[in-house]
């Protein structure tokens, strides 16, 4: 069977995993019947926000976003932003290696990354004020500020609206899940669960198969036919009960619900056995692996805004001990997943960010962690005319506070809807008519394409 992760899943990052609710996909009567809410993402006028935007607003830099999220606020100092020259306290456990890019170093555990930083932009001036895991996590997920329940709309859920439902695959798709600390966050917020991430499940996890996408095997004419009335039959009474906008369209969203789950380009773009083993373990036999090769398949299948979940950067004690087996498993997938989409020729068309809720504190503490600090992190650009090899602001010598151009999470959320022909600043509805900004402030990162 097929294992779709549907619930909340709570990764409480300071003290482990809770339970996993999944949606398993078998026969053809239940593909009708439990996909469409998730795949209710088409909506009239898509085909516009994709268009050159008018006013000299200048055309798409790229067709699709791949967000990378290291939920619990990965360490700057240990990775991208090292201070070799800081006290033992600050400067922590592990030394610098050069990279191939001139002059710039990186963090000893980062030895695959330090060889393809000539393709990527990396920024050391990500900046907010805020150290809680939810609300940080949701202002640099939606690019505005508000409270840890989400009180806006997931970038990932805009670019679903904005853009629509292209083919049999959902616009956005999360692997393996939203982050979630006490609860799911990244939503969708006001614009509702038909602009909610398509959540594709754990591909490393033994369970985890597609090849239940398709018919399980030659199923009777007369079930079929059965099967197909039923399936009618409960559209009809949905149709009946269901309100506002959902009247009009609930037949259609179960028909790509069905289309998803049969048609042969969707089935291809989950197939992960068709990979080849060299190329799987070039990415690494890990969930955060696979997730990314995963995520290149459906970014290669038409997906327009993939989020690979990768959490557990949480270390506020035994940071060391835990970066010494979480960095090499980071190391080794981001550095494929680059390579991969170099020479597909996708990263030309792909904009891939790689971010967390925040930074760590400076000072080791006396559990030998580092806490939560939100005035200063590191984010990695890539793709669609962003230029490689690049560092954009900086750090004072700690790695406390931002010196040289300070970033936001707005403006890294203005810079991937601009990337996608998205007007930041277009007016978006509540269901109550309320108009509402998609960004109230920021601006974009020019110096990525400068």
């Amino acid at each position: 069977m097929f294992d779709i992760t549907l619930g909340q899943t709570a990764r409480a990052r300071c003290d482990g995993l809770s339970r996993r609710d999944f949606l398993r996909v078998g026969a053809l009567a239940p593909l009708g019947l439990s996909l469409p809410a998730l795949l209710a993402a088409q909506q009239a006028g898509a085909a516009t926000a994709m268009a050159t935007a008018s006013g000299g607003r200048r055309g798409p830099r790229a067709k699709s976003v791949l967000l990378v999220f290291l939920g619990g606020g990965i360490s700057h100092h240990d990775t991208f932003d090292p201070k070799p020259d800081a006290v033992s306290e600050i400067r922590g456990k592990y030394k610098t290696i050069p990279t191939d890019v001139p002059g710039l170093h990186l963090g000893e555990l980062l030895p695959k990354m330090a060889r393809c930083m000539g393709k990527v932009a990396l920024v050391r001036s990500g900046s907010h004020e805020n150290d809680h895991h939810e609300t940080a996590t949701n202002w640099v997920l939606s690019g505005r500020f508000g409270s840890p329940f989400g009180d806006h709309p997931a970038i990932g859920a805009v670019v679903a609206h904005e853009t629509g439902f292209a083919g049999t695959l959902p616009p956005y798709v999360s692997v393996p899940r939203n982050p979630s600390f006490t609860w799911e966050l990244g939503r969708s917020a006001w614009l509702g669960g038909r602009y909610e991430s398509f959540k594709a499940g754990n591909p490393n996890d033994k369970e985890w198969t597609v090849r239940d996408l398709s018919r399980p095997g030659p199923v009777p004419a007369g079930s079929a036919d059965r099967r197909q009335t039923l399936l009618q039959t409960v559209d009809t009474l949905a149709a009946r009960i269901h309100g506002n906008d959902q009247l009009d369209t609930y037949g259609e969203f179960s028909r790509k619900a069905a289309e998803m789950v049969l048609a042969p380009a969707a089935r291809r773009a989950f197939a992960l056995e068709q990979e080849m083993d060299p190329v799987r373990a070039e990415y690494g036999r890990t969930e955060f692996g696979q997730s990314c090769l995963l995520a290149r398949r459906l970014i290669e299948g038409g997906v327009r805004f993939v989020t690979v979940n990768h959490g557990g950067w949480d270390h506020h004690a035994k940071i060391f001990e835990s970066l010494d087996k979480k960095l090499p498993e980071f190391d080794t997938a981001m550095s494929a997943l680059l390579n991969d989409l170099d020479r597909r020729g996708l990263l030309q068309e792909t904009l891939l960010l790689v971010m967390g809720e925040f930074g760590r504190t400076p000072k080791i503490n006396k559990d030998a962690g580092r806490d939560h600090w939100g005035r200063a992190g590191s984010i990695l650009f890539a793709g669609a005319g962003v230029q490689g090899g690049r560092v954009i602001g900086a750090t004072d010598k700690d790695g406390a506070f931002v010196t040289d151009r300070p970033v936001r999470p707005a403006d890294v959320a203005w810079t991937v809807y601009e990337s996608l022909g998205i007007d930041p600043r277009k007016l978006l509805y509540t269901p109550e008519g309320r108009p509402v900004e998609i960004l109230d402030q920021g601006g974009l990162i020019t110096e990525l394409f400068a």
